[in-house]
């Protein structure tokens, strides 16, 4: 299942995740924004380049407990994960739990839709938590 891989090599291995992603690949992020990170990656490159900021930011990142869900489409997929690591900026620890929607074309992830708590993450990387504009979300 592409979520599970998705999941699996993100971070353990990059290049093979990079594969899994298409050319034209969304990845939204709708609390990132209060962290003063897009909302929104739009195409391989954006995605890659938001992952590998990610990768360098966070010191062993590990998921676990995923449990994913196929949805009515077979194309599609849920999960909900928890995730542990290190911030390295600050050297605090980095506990998350995130629930991924995942749209797949010709084998590809073409769409994630990724939910986490950002107090939690603005906690662990000592940042500021922005307003988001009502009507955002």
């Amino acid at each position: 299942m592409l979520l599970e891989q998705h999941f699996k090599w993100l971070v353990d291995d990059h290049q093979q995740w990079q594969n899994l992603i298409a050319d034209d690949v969304v990845w939204e992020l709708p609390y990132a924004p209060s962290l003063g990170h897009p909302g929104r990656l739009v195409g391989r490159e954006a995605v890659v380049r938001h992952a590998l900021w990610f990768i360098s930011e966070v010191s062993d990142f590990r998921f676990h407990d995923a449990w994913i869900s196929a949805l009515a489409d077979p194309r599609e997929s849920s999960g909900v994960v928890k995730a542990t690591g290190q911030i390295r900026s600050t050297g605090r620890a980095y506990e998350q739990e995130y629930v991924v929607f995942l749209a797949a074309r010709d084998g590809k992830i073409a769409h994630l839709r990724e939910y986490f708590n950002p107090v939690q993450a603005a906690v662990a990387m000592d940042a500021e938590i922005a307003a988001i504009p009502a009507g955002s979300i």
